[in-house]
């Protein structure tokens, strides 16, 4: 019970989500990148500002009590299941004014544009969790 509330404080919670969603959001990105030669495919999306919004709302409603829990509200897109991990659900990305003669709405440019956007979210949000958690191993070993 100690570590469960010791590692359920603060950002942690919503570090993790973070991380987990930027993980599947490459995931679909990549996908859409091999699927790119593929007629007809339409691309797929993780909406960053619904995930965002969705995170401010957990947030919210689990205050600075550790023992109220962080949940994700369901959306379309993003949930948190019965064991507390984020479940994503792509959804097929509407046509920006552009159908190409194979019927795909695939940008590359869009989609190499969407990775780096992804990546250095990734990359800043698994460098909070590993300064958060090298100060729980700190404050665990008793040394500063």
């Amino acid at each position: 019970m100690f570590f469960e509330n010791l590692i359920n404080r603060g950002s942690l919670p919503a570090l993790v989500s973070t991380a987990a969603f930027t993980e599947e959001r490459h995931r679909m990105i990549a996908e859409n990148v091999a699927n790119i030669g593929v007629p007809g495919y339409k691309t797929r999306q993780l909406d960053v500002k619904a995930f965002q919004s969705a995170l401010g709302r957990a947030l919210d409603r689990r205050g600075s009590d550790p023992r109220n829990p962080f949940v994700l509200e369901g959306n379309r897109q993003v949930r948190t299941n019965e064991r507390g991990g984020l479940v994503v659900t792509p959804t097929q990305r509407p046509v920006e004014n552009l159908l190409f003669h194979d019927g795909t709405n695939l940008s590359i440019e869009r989609q190499m544009s969407d990775l780096a956007e992804n990546a250095m979210m990734h990359e800043l949000t698994n460098t909070l969790l590993r300064k958060k958690y090298d100060g729980l191993h700190k404050a665990i070993r008793g040394r500063s």
